[in-house]
């Protein structure tokens, strides 16, 4: 929408669709590609604008969705029923609390790749830039702002109010003839004065200045107050963008005006035309040359002998071109009252503009930290996850390694690290995996020394037999009283080592276990280190050496 000011200048107050136009959606001819079946409206069936999605999975346009809700009770989705009568229900049922912004297919239409309709232009880009660009699209037809009912090119509005629109009509200042600013311009007033004296009506410099000539343009509120100049360009850019400075400047114009009419009821008539040439004065630059009043509203002394009739005369002159002015001023009222209610629509629109994209912001707050407190709890949950996998790691692990038969054979890989760390006293025993003498028996253990404990310290591996506290404990005969067997496996399969004891029913150590483990109690001298590593043998190979361990129940 365009709207024109008394100078002809243009100010550019076009505005995006509302929600409650009908239908909203894009059309298909702007886009470069077909668009696929998921970015169209059900209702429509234009490219979605705004889109929502229902709870039985379609897709509207925000203002079709609303104009079919406002205008339709309990109506069925339009594409359920197209795709299976029998699949409707609640869910198909179109209400506001069933239809939710689908930003994630806003977001993919928005950088769909377009190009303008309109005939002549070449502008390319996305979706999310064309309404911007048809907004100011210079070859964009509009309707004329002034009701001839012309569509024109934006670009040549202007000329099309200068030259072409009918309705675009101004009278005469001094003739009150009307005719179009092209034929004002080219007018040269034939009425004769009266045989009042030299009293002239001039019209103001910049008006009768061609406009061929001149090399900065004024803002068209320039009548009111503004005192903005600059090429087309910048002045355009001014008039769309200063818009509150511009109100304040009519709404002081229009305050004057009325303020002269209210007083002129109670004043004298030369009060009256004093009052209101001064007005007009400050509003557009009237200057009268002779008689009482003059530009600045001050009385100068008449000629010496003038006469009544003169005076008579002159007055009725001066009441007619107050009476021509007033008009042409209510004219200008009324363009500027328009203007101002434009203007008013427009910072409403942005207001709710504004409001809508808060709320929206607002939402999108609320659903990032719904998502943050959604990942905090998942990743607590990984943790709990990775505890629970590693203890069932483990407890596969022992399983694996579990015996029932009260023979265990454990391997001791790794062994010169284990050895060097025994040695230094990092860590100086190691314990086997626990095994069964039966499937419900006794649970025991071994627990080795690499570098010796007590008399064997530092000369002998040490080997030792751990009695554990067990699930079934409460079935078996205590003391422990079975013999145990160790063995040094020769992995050249030529002399193994073994030593065997059967334990001492006094010692704790064999007793019915109160903690985890008993006392360790077995083989400090089990064998020498310095036979370890012996060409002959292979008690170490690989870095591996093998304890076997059998428990005799059957004595």
């Amino acid at each position: 929408m365009m709207a024109t000011g008394v100078t002809g200048d243009l100010v550019d107050v076009s505005s995006t669709p509302g929600e409650n136009e009908y239908p909203s959606g894009f059309p298909h001819s702007i886009c470069d590609d077909v668009p696929q079946d998921k970015y169209l409206c059900s209702n429509c069936n234009n490219v979605l604008n705004k889109a929502r999605q229902t709870m039985c999975g379609h897709r509207y346009c925000l203002a079709c969705v609303n104009w079919l809700v406002r205008n339709n009770k309990n109506l069925v989705c339009k594409k359920c029923r197209e795709e299976d009568r029998s699949l409707e229900g609640e869910n198909s049922i179109l209400t506001p609390d069933n239809v939710f912004n689908d930003a994630a297919i806003n977001k993919e239409i928005l950088e769909l790749k377009v190009h303008c309709a309109n005939q002549g232009c070449t502008w390319r880009g996305i979706l999310k830039d064309y309404e911007e660009h048809q907004s100011g699209c210079d070859h964009a037809l509009i309707p004329c702002n002034i009701g001839c009912g012309h569509m024109v090119e934006r670009k040549k509005l202007a000329s099309h109010l200068k030259k072409g629109c009918p309705n675009n009509m101004s009278p005469c200042p001094t003739c009150s003839q009307t005719m179009t600013p092209a034929e004002l311009q080219r007018h040269t007033c034939s009425r004769p004065s009266r045989e009042m004296g030299p009293t002239t009506v001039q019209r103001p410099e910049e008006n009768q200045q061609p406009s061929s000539t001149r090399k900065r343009e004024q803002c068209c509120f320039s009548e009111v107050g503004c005192i903005y100049e600059g090429n087309t360009e910048m002045v355009q850019k001014h008039e769309t963008s200063a818009h509150l400075g511009h109100l304040q400047l009519l709404l002081q114009a229009t305050s004057t005006l009325q303020a002269c009419l209210q007083t002129s009821k109670t004043h004298s008539p030369d009060a009256q035309l004093r009052q209101a040439l001064a007005a007009l004065h400050l509003q557009g630059g009237v200057e009268v040359d002779g008689g009482d009043i003059e530009a600045g509203g001050q009385k100068s002394v008449g000629e010496p002998g003038e006469s009544a009739v003169a005076h008579s005369l002159q007055d009725d002159q001066m009441a007619m071109l107050l009476g021509q002015r007033l008009e042409e001023l209510q004219q200008r009222v009324n363009v500027y009252e328009n203007i101002v209610t434009v203007l008013n629509r427009e910072m409403e629109k942005t207001q709710l503009t504004v409001t809508s994209l808060k709320q929206q912001s607002q939402n999108n707050q609320d659903m990032i930290r719904h998502l943050e407190f959604q990942i905090s709890e998942q990743q607590q949950k990984l943790v709990i996850k990775d505890s629970i996998i590693s203890s069932l790691s483990q407890r596969i692990t022992a399983q694996e390694d579990v015996s029932y038969n009260g023979t265990f054979l454990w391997k001791v890989y790794d062994l010169n690290r284990k050895m060097n760390e025994a040695a230094s006293g990092r860590r100086n025993n190691l314990y086997s995996p626990a095994f069964y003498t039966s499937r419900y028996g006794f649970k025991v253990c071994m627990r080795l020394y690499l570098n010796g404990d007590g008399v064997g310290r530092g000369t002998h591996i040490s080997l030792f037999f751990v009695v554990m506290k067990g699930e079934y404990d409460a079935l078996q005969s205590w003391p422990f009283k079975h013999k145990v067997t160790f063995f040094l496996l020769d992995q050249n399969q030529k002399e193994h080592v073994i030593d065997a004891f059967r334990p001492d029913l006094a010692s704790s150590s064999f007793q019915r276990p109160v903690s985890d483990m008993n006392v360790a109690s077995g083989c400090p001298l089990f064998f020498p280190l310095a036979k370890l590593r012996s060409p002959r043998h292979a008690y170490v190979k690989d870095d591996t050496l093998f304890i076997k361990c059998i428990v005799d129940t059957t004595v």
